[in-house]
């Protein structure tokens, strides 16, 4: 089958986890197209350089620098619907122009058509508000429910089990009545299950060339939408820059250079590959990083929740509600 997989550009975490569903479908054989726009298009491209890919609608949304992001989403909520319309009108040409057996799009709300089976990737079934607008969640929710009832299929990365969900409420609420819109869980999707087999023994380790690199004892993976992505950078260099520890700031900056930059005990990269980002994530002893899904995905993939100190990115909900949820289970 031909396989258009396009996620959204809202940080990196949409695009790293579609990583294996990408390697899964070329094992089995498929034909895939890469779509999107922005970083996350670069992070699937250096992925898989040898893939087509094409251009769907540009996102550029910024959050505000305070605390709440409510008002800044209301204002975005026209750019939002002009978006959603475009991919849409895009993947209808894309559609004219060749045949696509089925499109998987994780959380791009316009990418479905009655032409071909359409495939929605999403962990938030129910969405989260902040206080003062608990209100109005269960209307946002429907409203999303709205969006991905157009899908042919719905897939959830998270365990069907309540009990193991990594995601919690957001993926298993009460309220929505999966079946009615085709809900699958297909378990969690971590780009790092590929690069070292789903294991972290010292055996497999070494079979795959990988080692727990030490020369680092704190590494910060940054991510998300601009001004916290550079808020949180600036934190952590000024947390840390007198002190004695080694630290390594990987700034998620797909478009940069892949230079390394070293003022004393700092080193600051835009991104790294993955085996590299395994080996310094596994041998630090202290992992700083967004509350964002995918991050805690590849965290547990790794074994290493317990030694990460999850950060939310201010005024967002979700990942307020993923940082309490998983800081209780350390």
């Amino acid at each position: 089958m031909k396989i258009l997989v396009a996620p959204l550009n809202w940080g990196l975490g949409h695009a790293s986890r579609c990583v294996p569903l990408v390697q899964h479908l070329l094992d089995e054989g498929h034909e895939v197209i890469l779509g999107g726009d922005g970083e996350s298009l670069t992070l699937l491209r250096k992925h898989f350089p040898k893939l087509r890919y094409t251009y769907l609608a540009p996102l550029n949304l910024r959050y505000s620098k305070g605390q709440r992001q409510v008002w800044a989403m209301i204002k975005a909520m026209p750019r939002l619907l002009k978006w959603s319309i475009q991919d849409h009108l895009m993947l209808k040409t894309l559609l004219r122009e060749e045949h696509i057996d089925q499109v998987i799009s994780d959380n791009r709300f316009g990418l479905y058509n009655k032409q071909t089976e359409c495939i929605y990737v999403t962990h938030q079934l129910h969405i989260m508000l902040p206080s003062g607008w608990k209100w109005a969640e269960g209307i946002a929710s429907r409203m999303h429910a709205r969006v991905y009832a157009r899908y042919n299929k719905v897939w959830v990365p998270d365990y069907e089990d309540p009990q193991q969900s990594l995601a919690g409420e957001l993926s298993h609420p009460q309220n929505v009545q999966c079946t009615m819109y085709n809900v699958q869980y297909i378990g969690p999707l971590s780009r790092f299950s590929l690069t070292a087999q789903r294991s972290y023994s010292e055996t497999v380790l070494q079979r795959s060339g990988l080692t727990a690199q030490r020369s680092y004892t704190i590494v910060a993976v940054l991510s998300g939408l601009e001004p916290h992505r550079t808020l949180l950078e600036n934190e952590i260099i000024a947390r840390y820059q007198d002190s004695a520890e080694q630290v390594l700031i990987v700034q998620g900056l797909m478009h940069r250079p892949n230079t390394r930059i070293k003022r004393g005990n700092l080193t600051i990269v835009p991104y790294m590959g993955d085996k590299e980002l395994v080996s310094a994530l596994l041998g630090a002893n202290h992992i700083i990083a967004r509350s964002g899904y995918s991050t805690i995905m590849d965290l547990e993939t790794l074994g290493r929740m317990d030694k990460a100190e999850l950060i939310p990115t201010p005024g967002q909900p979700e990942q307020e509600y993923l940082a309490t949820l998983h800081n209780k289970m350390q």
